[in-house]
């Protein structure tokens, strides 16, 4: 048997467990091999050269040196020239020429003094010095630069005048007779420029700091024309020896004079090798400077388009933000700039745009206004470049606002191109505060890490979604996020109620309309902050209850408490209802016109007591409202009625008879402290609790039974989870497309599914990731379910499976492939029974070879539905605001031409909202994502504007927090007549804080489309026989009760009409009466008749019941607007729709639910759904 141990070889010694803790010892003994590198570096002239050339420290040291040495021989020939007397000896030589030359001429040139100069031997000495440094340089430099011809070395420019001055003085040693020998050492001046600019080159690369290209060209062209007059002084001054004899100053006088063009000829060369060399500079300055300049002036408009730098002084003593786009339209700058300068703490702030496009003819025109002049700089470079990060000082930014290019085709190449400026910008500037747009959610969770984000899709689709049902929620949070600017004036009721004065906006003061007034009063209004013990407004109601603390700042001072936020929590609470107890460190966020820092209060101490003196009256009140609530500074009215309350508590219904005959109803006061027996809870709870325990008996065959809970399934990272009305089994994707029946079911339109509200109808392009936040909203938890309203999304492409998968769990989604240009489309998804039609801005379109025509397609589109389908609300995004101009376009609309006037004064005076008095903005009818980029520039003021924004619009649920949502004023709810006691009833009953009203008016078209048509017919019809105005007069009174209800008939049809009968020649018998027969027929249709029987017929050919189509509803002689926080004394109108801020219904669960008939909380929508009885 082998011994396996003696066959095993021994572990070498570097392998050795001594070894791997000692260290290997043994290495000497192996065959190793010691290789040196950069060998060829350790050679003596490669160590020269290291030090002479390639080492930039040293050879920046090296290039000074010689640009000292060459300004040293300079220097040296100037001493030498004011030391030179050339009289002296001069007499002698002329004297001894003359014996030896006998054919002497006066006029002949003596070069004797060109030729011989008087140096001093000190002087000599010095030069003869600098000279051998000089050559000894050179030569060892041409050697270490040398690279195999020689010939290159020699023939340099440099290198002939290094000989030329240098080498003389060398032979002078040798040669001690030739001392005296004229040397042109004023050349080296030259020879110090090339050595200046290498100087600069190696000081560029020692400190890896790159100067502005502009410096240095400046800098070559001073040199340059400092050495063309520095050799023409000293060559014409040295050549003048021997005529006129110059010294320097005389020398320079005449270059300057010469070379200005001036010429005035009291100095001139008088012998001719100086006239030669006045010919031969003046030559090379011609073509030396040209260059020069012509090289200046293109890199100076190089620089003008690139801006130029910021420089690090100005940013560590100026305050300044940076502003990165890839695209700079003339909007959006201008919207920008008038948005942060809107704030008085930001005027002293500096603009520094990076942008890597060339500045456009109009950005370039407005930023020459010397408002902006001085104030924006404009910078061309990439914010992926340090180098221009570096140049617009970002790391001394305040903050930096990264928008997104939202005109692109390809949005998510956009969204890429916005999270590399965010990634570049944070690595290089850590500390820098970002402000970051996006477009597509799905984009969001890659820049977490910015201070704060706007991604568009996510407030454009929940904007639009709560249009639907808060009408003009897109209108009211686009005034809330501007910022207005306007002069003080006083606002009459409330002044007169509380002795302060209110900023109006600027413009309201330019209509004469009443509604106009009114609106652009209230657009005024924004949202402020202000700590509770600091504040005026709030300071008293510490320790009370957050509805007592609202409705009596808004009674007394006019402002809407609409959220607080603990010192220690960073969550903002809208509305958190009657049991939340007002802090002393809390931060309360309210609306008013302005901030409270800038509100100025009087005490009026007479106005109160005659108040008071009338508060002893007899009979009926006739005080308004609003005085009675400031003279008794109480919450109830008439305290001494009090047999109005009902015995089931405070409701918002109407009295008894019996009630009513005595005193006006009165108002349950707000309570300090909340009492769990004095609220009255919300309808939606009680709603719940009924239909979760018993539903009936349609919901069970219906399958409406609906959970509550969170949606399983996200299309996309980072959507904020939000509790919703959900199904409890997802719903197969065969079942989700409207018109194509399945084995589940057999439908195939919408009429067929027999829903009981109206339809949403949806259209868009794609299924993007946005479009799951416009069904959130409408799907909330707080919403009753028996108001939920169908939604159905009309897509131009088929959803992909991941879409499908999230809104399958949804009740009531539907989706159909089709467009809004297809009339069969729109009929099949039931627009003829919808409520709501909101038309989504196609991306394929948002780009567009002239500016503004982005949106032709939508509003042609959109304005053909306004005409097919007149009862149905549309609400339209576009891509410019500029466009909404044309929604509901009617060209001769005297009202509208009114309308557009005056948009374009406001937009004269520098606006921000010059479109806001647009009848569609008003009334919410069309919505622009670029009206909310001022929310972006906001935030850098108030950090917590787009967490409000976030709030109102669902897309951020934070527990104990309230939502936005309507009611609307009917016939029975006008006893409560005045905004302010509907506040207190609001505020006292349910615990809502209503913010503002949508009222809808009826138009006074006193110079409408239909009187300027009336006026066209009469003026043709003067043309016309009696006989003729008789008949048509009579025909108008046989056909009034079918045009009394529609004036707007189709002015060209009865125009041709006319014309046809004036033209056909007569024709008796059967004839003539046919064709009068027709004239009739064809005068007494309209264009909304043709409309309507087009849709009828298709309707019809498509196998659908016209029954449903409303064909006369029409809505184009009313004007909506919004009144944002009114004043107190505002009178309530029928069919006011308020919007409110309700507390979360989680936040308080009651023990008794009571009736549904007594409750005040359901949400209605703009038509369709069930009015809250008050």
């Amino acid at each position: 048997m082998v011994d396996l141990d003696s066959e095993v070889p021994p572990l070498p010694p570097r392998y050795r467990f001594r070894d791997l803790l000692l260290g290997d010892q043994g290495w000497q003994s192996d065959d190793r091999v010691q290789v040196e590198f950069y060998m060829n570096e350790n050679t003596f002239k490669e160590r020269l050269k290291l030090f002479f050339i390639k080492n930039q420290r040293s050879s920046l040291r090296i290039r000074l040196f010689n640009f000292s040495l060459k300004l040293l021989s300079c220097f040296l020939y100037i001493i030498r020239v004011l030391l030179d007397d050339p009289t002296q000896g001069l007499a002698c030589k002329e004297l001894n020429r003359r014996c030896s030359n006998q054919n002497y001429t006066p006029g002949a040139i003596d070069w004797s003094p060109i030729i011989w100069v008087n140096r001093s031997l000190p002087l000599w000495g010095l030069q003869v010095s600098v000279a051998l440094i000089s050559v000894f340089e050179t030569l060892l430099l041409s050697y270490l630069s040398y690279k195999g011809n020689i010939w290159e070395q020699i023939l340099r420019i440099p290198f002939l005048l290094e000989i030329i001055n240098a080498v003389p003085f060398i032979i002078t040693i040798f040669w001690p007779a030739l001392r005296n020998l004229f040397i042109p050492v004023f050349l080296n001046c030259w020879l110090a420029k090339h050595a200046l600019e290498n100087m600069i080159n190696d000081l560029h690369r020692a400190i890896q700091r790159t100067q502005s290209a502009m410096f240095n060209q400046v800098l070559i062209l001073i040199s340059t024309l400092l050495c063309l007059i520095f050799t023409c002084i000293c060559g014409i001054q040295h050549l003048e020896r021997a005529g006129n004899r110059l010294t320097l100053f005389d020398s320079l006088y005449f270059c300057i004079v010469t070379f200005s063009t001036v010429g005035f000829g009291d100095v001139t060369p008088k012998i001719w090798p100086s006239k030669l060399l006045v010919v031969i500079m003046i030559c090379v300055a011609l073509v030396v400077l040209p260059i020069q300049f012509e090289q200046l002036a293109y890199l100076w408009m190089e620089r003008q388009k690139s801006g130029g730098n910021y420089s690090r002084h100005r940013a560590q003593t100026e305050k300044h933000v940076v502003l990165c786009v890839s695209s700079l339209k003339i909007d959006l700058l201008m919207d920008f700039l008038n948005e942060f300068y809107a704030h008085p703490r930001l005027q002293d702030y500096y603009v520094v745009i990076l942008c890597p496009t060339e500045m456009d003819a109009q950005v370039r025109r407005v930023l020459q206004i010397p408002m902006w002049s001085q104030r924006v700089i404009y910078l061309q470079g990439s914010a992926l470049k340090d180098q221009d990060l570096l140049r617009a000082k970002m790391d001394d930014a305040e903050a930096c606002f990264i928008l997104s290019s939202r005109c692109e085709v390809d949005r998510t190449a956009a969204d890429h191109q916005t999270i590399l400026r965010a990634w570049a910008v944070k690595d290089f500037a850590p500390n820098c505060p970002l402000y970051v747009q996006i477009l597509k959610p799905e984009n969001k969770f890659h820049i977490k890490f910015a201070d704060h984000v706007v991604c568009e899709e996510e407030f454009k689709y929940a904007m639009l979604a709560l249009n639907c049902i808060c009408p003009a929620t897109s209108t009211l949070i686009t005034l809330l996020v501007h910022t207005s600017r306007g002069q003080t004036a006083p606002w009459e009721a409330f002044r007169q109620l509380t002795g302060t004065k209110q900023t109006l906006n600027r413009e309201s003061q330019q209509s004469s309309e009443q509604w106009q007034k009114m609106y652009g009063r209230c657009s005024g209004n924004e949202v402020h902050h202000i700590n509770l013990e600091e504040s005026t407004f709030f300071a008293e109601y510490e320790g009370k209850s957050f509805t007592y603390a609202s409705f009596h700042a808004h009674k007394k001072f006019g402002v809407c408490l609409i959220g607080v936020r603990k010192e220690d929590n960073k969550n903002i609470l809208l509305n958190p209802g009657p049991r939340y107890i007002m802090s002393s460190t809390d931060i309360c966020f309210y609306i008013n016109i302005t901030k409270e820092e800038n509100s100025a209060f009087k005490k009026q101490e007479k106005h109160r007591k005659k108040l008071e003196s009338k508060l002893s009256y007899h009979g009926t009140s006739r005080l308004p409202v609003h005085s009675i609530i400031a003279s008794m500074g109480t919450v109830a009215i008439d305290l001494q009625d009090t047999g109005c309350r009902t015995s089931s508590g405070p409701t918002l219904a109407l009295p008894s008879e019996g009630g009513r005959e005595g005193r006006r109803p009165s108002i349950a006061p707000v309570l300090e402290v909340a009492d769990s027996s004095s609220l009255q809870t919300c309808d939606l709870l009680s709603d719940q609790s009924e239909d979760e325990t018993t539903p009936s008996d349609e919901e069970v065959s219906a399958g409406l039974e609906y959970a509550k809970g969170y949606p399983p399934y996200s299309p996309y990272i980072g959507s904020s989870p939000t509790f919703c009305h959900l199904l409890h089994e997802k719903v197969p994707f065969c079942c989700l497309r409207l018109d194509k029946g399945c084995q589940h079911n057999y439908y195939e339109d919408a009429k067929a599914y027999g829903f009981k509200n109206k339809l949403i109808i949806v259209a868009a392009e794609t299924a993007g990731n946005g479009l799951y936040n416009f069904i959130v909203p409408l799907r909330a938890y707080y919403r009753p379910k028996k108001e939920l309203n169908p939604i159905v999304l009309l897509l131009d492409n088929p959803p992909d499976m991941h879409f499908l998968d999230a809104i399958c769990w949804f009740p009531m989604v539907y989706y159909m492939v089709g467009s809004i240009d297809n009339l069969d489309d729109l009929l099949r998804c039931g627009v003829t029974f919808a409520a709501n039609m909101v038309v989504v801005d196609k991306e394929s379109t948002m780009s567009a070879e002239e500016d503004y025509m982005a949106d032709a397609k939508t509003i042609v589109n959109v304005q053909t539905l306004f005409r097919l389908f007149s009862s149905l609300s549309i609400i339209t995004e576009l891509t410019h605001p500029a466009n909404m101009r044309f929604m509901q376009f009617r060209a001769k609309d005297c009202y509208s031409l009114a309308l557009s006037k005056l948009e374009k004064k406001e937009r004269e005076k520098g606006s921000n909202l010059a479109f806001m008095f647009r009848l569609p903005f008003a009334a919410g009818r069309v919505f622009s994502i670029s009206m909310l980029d001022t929310l972006l520039y906001q935030s850098f003021v108030k950090g917590y504007m787009i967490s409000i924004t976030r709030l109102l619009l669902g897309l951020d649920t934070t527990p104990g927090s309230g939502f936005l949502c309507s009611m609307k004023i009917t016939e029975e709810d006008l006893w409560i007549r005045t905004y302010a006691r509907l506040y207190q009833k609001l505020c006292s009953s349910t615990g809502d804080i209503p913010i503002g009203v949508y009222r809808t008016e009826s138009q006074k078209l006193t110079t409408s489309e239909s009187q300027i048509s009336i006026s066209v017919e009469e003026w043709e019809d003067t043309k016309d026989t009696k006989e003729q105005i008789s008949y048509r007069n009579n025909h108008r009174n046989s056909t009034s009760s079918d045009q009394s209800d529609h004036p707007l008939l189709r002015r060209k049809s009865m125009q041709w009409a006319r014309r046809l009968s004036r033209r056909v020649p007569r024709h008796s018998g059967k004839t003539a009466e046919k064709i009068n027969q027709q004239r009739m027929n064809l005068y007494r249709r309209s264009e909304r008749q043709e409309l309507a029987e087009l849709v009828k017929n298709r309707m019809k050919h498509l196998g659908l019941s016209p029954a449903g189509y409303d064909e006369m509803n029409d809505h184009e002689n009313t004007l909506s607007y919004i009144l944002i926080n009114p004043s107190p004394d505002t009178r309530l109108e029928l069919n006011d729709i308020v919007y409110l801020i309700r507390p979360d219904p989680l936040a308080y669960v009651p023990n008794t639910a009571p009736s549904r008939k007594d409750s005040f909380c359901n949400t209605v929508g703009q038509d369709t759904r069930e009015e809250t009885q008050l």
